[in-house]
C-alpha cells in the first residue's frame, strides 16, 4: 500500500481477542470511539478477529497516538475484569478509497425502537402500516442507531411522547440525529440538536433536510452552556464522564417536572454514580432500561 501523505486517510485497528470480550469490546469502539468494526470470518481457532476503524480522518499523529492510548487502556482493563488475556492490537493506515464504503455493506434497514425504522439512503424500503421511517446517511459522524443506548433512548421518547406530544426536546450530543428526528416523527413539538463535532452537525443536517423535518428539529453547534429557553425534555446519549459535568446545564434548561434520558452509561458503578450525581442535583429518578452491559436512565426534575 502506497503511504502517500496528501492522500485522505483513515486508522484502522486489528484485535486478537478472547471471545469472551467481544461484545463489550465492539460496544465501546461504536459507542465511546464512534468507530466501525466487522469481525473477520475467514480466520479459524479459538480467537476472535476484529476489524476497527476509526473516525478520525486524517488524524495528526498526537490524535494517533491518544486513539491508540484510549483503546489499549481500554482493553487491559477489559481483560483484568474478565480475568482473560490481554488483547493483540496490530495498527495500519489505509487509504480512504480502501474503506469508505465499506461498511455500507453491512447497514440495512432495522427496527430501532417500535414503530420507529432506521434506513440507509442506499437502501430502498416500503414502510409498513403504522411504521415510520428514518431515511439517513451517517457520514463519518456516530450514530447508525444500531448501539443499544440509541435504542434504549428512543424507548423512552417514545414513551413520554405518547403521554404528551406538545414538548420542546433538546438532544444533546446529536451525532447522526437519530433521537432528534425519532423525537419530531413521533409527534415533538420542536427538536433542538446540538454537537460540538461539527462533521456531525453537518451530517445532523443534512438528515433532517432528507427527511424534510426542518419545520420541528434544528441542529446546532453551540456549546450546551450557551442553549438558552426551556425545554420539556432533554436526552443526553453521550458517556459517563461528559454527563457528570452537564447537571447544571440541565437543571437550568429543564422545567419543572420535566423529563431527563441519560444513556451511555453502563450497568454497575457508572449507573449507581449517574444517578448519586443527578438525585443529589433535584432529580428524581424513576426508571431504568438496560440491555446487556448498557443502561438509559429517565429522571423528572423535582426543583
Amino acid at each position: 500500500m502506497k503511504n502517500n501523505e496528501n492522500s485522505s486517510f483513515w486508522i484502522s485497528a486489528h484485535i486478537i481477542t478472547n471471545p469472551t470480550l467481544e461484545e463489550a469490546i465492539v460496544d465501546y469502539l461504536v459507542g465511546v470511539m464512534g468507530a466501525s468494526v466487522e469481525q473477520s470470518v475467514d480466520v479459524k481457532g479459538p480467537a476472535l478477529h476484529l476489524n476497527t476503524y476509526l473516525k478520525e480522518k486524517n488524524p495528526t499523529s498526537e490524535t494517533q497516538q491518544l486513539l491508540r492510548n484510549q483503546l489499549e487502556c481500554y482493553l487491559t482493563e477489559l481483560a483484568t475484569i474478565f480475568q482473560v488475556e490481554k488483547p493483540i492490537i496490530s495498527w495500519k493506515r489505509i487509504e480512504d478509497q480502501d474503506w469508505s464504503n465499506n461498511w455500507k455493506v453491512h447497514f440495512k434497514p432495522f427496527a430501532i425502537t417500535e414503530g420507529l425504522i432506521i434506513a440507509p439512503t442506499w437502501e430502498e424500503y416500503t414502510a409498513q402500516e403504522g411504521e415510520r421511517v428514518i431515511i439517513m446517511d451517517p457520514g463519518m459522524a456516530f450514530g447508525t442507531g444500531h448501539h443499544a443506548t440509541t435504542s434504549l433512548t428512543l424507548d423512552f421518547i417514545r414513551q413520554i411522547l405518547a403521554h404528551d406530544k406538545d414538548q420542546r426536546i433538546l438532544d444533546v450530543g446529536t451525532g447522526t440525529g437519530i433521537l432528534g428526528m425519532g423525537a419530531a416523527l413521533f409527534g415533538a413539538t420542536h427538536v433542538l440538536g446540538i454537537d460540538n463535532d461539527p462533521e456531525a452537525v453537518r451530517v445532523a443536517l443534512e438528515n433532517v433536510s432528507l427527511n424534510n423535518l426542518d419545520s420541528v428539529m434544528d441542529v446546532s453547534h453551540e456549546p450546551l452552556q450557551q442553549i438558552k429557553g426551556s425545554f420539556n425534555l432533554i436526552v443526553a446519549n453521550i458517556i459517563h464522564d461528559a454527563l457528570i459535568t452537564m447537571t447544571d446545564s440541565f437543571s437550568n434548561l429543564l422545567v419543572r417536572e420535566g423529563n431527563l434520558v441519560l444513556s451511555g452509561i453502563l450497568h454497575g458503578e457508572q449507573e449507581k454514580n449517574i444517578i448519586r450525581v443527578f438525585t443529589g442535583c433535584g432529580f428524581l429518578f424513576t426508571e431504568k432500561k438496560q440491555r446487556k452491559e448498557w443502561v438509559a436512565l429517565h429522571f423528572t426534575k423535582t426543583d
